[in-house]
């Protein structure tokens, strides 16, 4: 005698299964409606911190200056990459290091003098901040060379000294592109830099370096900038290639000449 199975119709219209449903749908749409509205409020406050004059003044600046590689609505052209939602940050390491505007094509923009004043540079971020959420420029608080130097040296060697050199003397990279020495750089730009990773530099947002950290790494890099090699000369700092190939060129070369000359005069 054959058995069938049955299914009772109960199980599947259980009242049960209709709340887990609407649990499930008012989950979903709470999560979403929370994170648009933590992106507003995070472009809200990166743009409160700016006037209305200065967004304006800032916008008049971007169309001279910026509209003919950026496009009018800063959406990006074949020429140059869209600025929405680089925040004021970017904006301002890249205007303010006189790299922007940039004045011609190459592997990478190199830094030169400044072509705005502060105030209009500041406007010019304002405007951009307005766009779309960013990061935002950094306190002075956040860029303070008073962290922990000895921690700050070992974040650097695991991060950065690949490129910028062990104690930040620069570096080639390839296709004819270069990490740039950080001798001398403003400590608001090395952390601008490392919160929006312009150009070949990686992004370092706050996941992977959290703002303590980046005030060590500003912290260590002051301190070497300001404390000379205990070593003596240092070569400017290029690293153990290069003062081996100095001992081996100039000093093993200078024994070679003067045992040359000592062997001529005795003869």
């Amino acid at each position: 005698m054959a058995f069938m199975k049955k299914t009772p119709k109960a199980n599947r219209r259980s009242p049960f299964a209709a709340i887990l449903v609407m649990a499930a749908a008012l989950a979903l749409t709470g999560g979403g409606y929370a994170a648009v509205t933590a992106t507003a409020e995070e472009a809200a406050s990166n743009s409160s911190v700016y006037t209305a004059a200065q967004i304006e003044e800032g916008k008049k600046l971007f169309l001279a200056n910026c509209a003919s590689c950026h496009g009018s609505n800063a959406e990006g052209t074949s020429a140059a990459p869209t600025l929405i939602g680089v925040g004021a940050a970017s904006v301002e390491f890249q205007v303010a290091t006189g790299r922007m505007p940039g004045q011609a094509s190459g592997p990478q923009l190199e830094k030169k003098p400044v072509q705005f004043t502060e105030e209009q540079i500041t406007a010019m971020a304002a405007y951009v901040s307005t766009l779309a959420p960013g990061p935002a420029v950094p306190t002075d608080e956040m860029v303070a060379a008073d962290g922990d130097s000895t921690r700050g040296g070992e974040l650097f060697r695991i991060n950065c000294a690949m490129c910028h050199n062990a104690v930040g003397a620069g570096g080639a990279l390839t296709e004819g592109k270069f990490a740039p020495a950080l001798k001398g750089v403003e400590s608001r730009h090395i952390y601008e830099a490392m919160l929006t990773g312009p150009q070949n530099m990686p992004v370092f947002n706050d996941a992977n370096l959290t703002p303590e950290d980046k005030k060590d790494i500003i912290t260590y890099l002051k301190y070497v900038e300001s404390n000379p090699s205990a070593g003596g000369y240092e070569l400017a700092n290029l690293g153990p290639v290069v003062e081996g190939l100095f001992a081996w060129v100039f000093i093993l070369g200078l024994i070679i000449a003067i045992t040359i000359w000592l062997g001529a005069k005795s003869n």
